[in-house]
């Protein structure tokens, strides 16, 4: 029985980068022999176990092989006849099928075990495919988009972009589960490059099956590529950020169908939703209205926006649009002086036989809140 280091802890260590998790493989063993060493399972679909002390998780060596549709088709093969090299082969990427052996101190010893050359394509900044089997799995086709996005140096060879227009003409990746979609992609908004993913999604043709039309219509442009990145690399790398700027130019009835079938997080949909009539409301001022915002149009959007109850997600917005060129100096403003209003004292010069009706209470603040706002855009 062998214990080995594997995957990505060797791949960024090789990088100089920070490991944050470890996954190992364990080789010669069997279920039977793990459990009298203390080790826990838990696999479903395969053997895993947990360390009897760290809690880390341990992988039986394993082969598969495809016998359904989408990620989960497929059967899986754990023995103590398994080897490390195929174990290693039936993973995704080169840099990704590399080893090195942990000694009983836990340490990791020996050579680094490379049989498919992962180090030369990590000096080569090349993402490869270890072997044919790649194409049989939809979900890596995401991973490779996402680790694009990641490191934004590396480029795909030829052979693993054909192996990925594959996966997309297999009608594969309709078998993925939306909430593994977004998983993906997600990870891919908040790495260093998002563009790079939407390059490799492009270039593979998947682009019209994960994304929305209208973005797919869109990045297809290099005008608008350029000026994406420009606002990516402008916005914080905050999950809500990046997909507001990203999906700012669609309808929010389109990112609202798009949110639902990828089954985005209801606070990044509405923080999302919300940007683009932001946006909306700041093209439609400087097309139509000479640059100048009209204070009902405003307090509509503070409205949608719910700057009452929400006033953290108010300044988030205007931030993020003052952070990417917008001029919204006018509207941080106009948000100020309305939410600083003293809403009881408005109430209190209600008549007071109307002071229990809701109608004349929201009419009565409405229209202080328009003066206000009025007082902050007409500065």
């Amino acid at each position: 029985m062998k214990i080995y280091a594997v995957g990505g802890a060797i791949r960024d260590t090789l990088m100089g980068l920070p490991v944050h998790d470890i996954d190992y493989v364990v080789v010669g063993s069997s279920v039977e022999e793990m459990i009298a060493q203390g080790y826990r399972p838990v696999g479903k679909d395969f053997p895993v176990f947990l360390h009897p002390e760290t809690q880390a998780e341990y992988a039986l060596a394993r082969t598969e092989r495809k016998t359904g549709k989408g990620y989960k088709g497929f059967m899986f093969y754990a023995d103590p006849t398994v080897t490390l090299e195929q174990d290693l082969e039936r993973r995704d990427l080169t840099i990704n099928a590399m080893a090195q052996e942990v000694g009983a101190d836990g340490k990791w010893v020996g050579p680094i075990l490379d049989p498919y050359n992962g180090q030369q394509d990590l000096a080569a900044k090349v993402f490869r495919h270890v072997s044919d089997a790649f194409a049989e799995d939809p979900l890596r086709l995401l991973r490779i988009a996402r680790f694009a996005a990641r490191f934004p140096e590396f480029t795909v060879a030829s052979e693993t972009m054909d192996a990925l227009q594959a996966i997309v003409q297999s009608n594969e990746l309709s078998a993925l589960s939306a909430e593994r979609i977004w998983q993906e992609l997600a990870r891919g908004f908040t790495a260093t490059k998002p563009m790079r993913m939407f390059q490799v999604l492009l270039d593979a043709d998947a682009a019209k099956v994960l994304l929305p039309s209208t973005l797919t219509s869109l990045i297809a442009k290099e005008e608008f590529r350029e000026q994406l990145i420009t606002y990516l690399h402008a916005a914080a790398s905050r999950l809500e950020d990046r997909c507001a700027v990203t999906l700012m130019h669609l309808p929010a009835s389109e990112i609202r169908s798009w949110a639902e079938c990828v089954k985005m997080p209801n606070e990044v949909r509405d923080f999302s939703e919300i940007f683009s009539e932001l946006h909306l409301l700041i093209e439609n001022t400087a097309k139509i209205k000479n640059g100048v915002f009209q204070p009902a149009d405003v307090l509509a959007w503070f409205n949608r926006a719910d700057v009452w109850r929400k006033p953290d997600r108010g300044h988030a917005l205007l931030d993020l649009a003052e952070r990417i060129g917008f001029s919204v100096s006018a509207l941080i403003l106009a948000m100020q002086n309305s939410q600083a209003l003293d809403t009881a004292k408005i109430i209190g010069g209600i008549p007071a036989e109307d002071r229990s009706n809701g109608e004349s209470i929201r009419c009565a603040v409405d229209a202080a809140r328009l003066l206000a706002i009025t007082a902050a855009v007409s500065i």
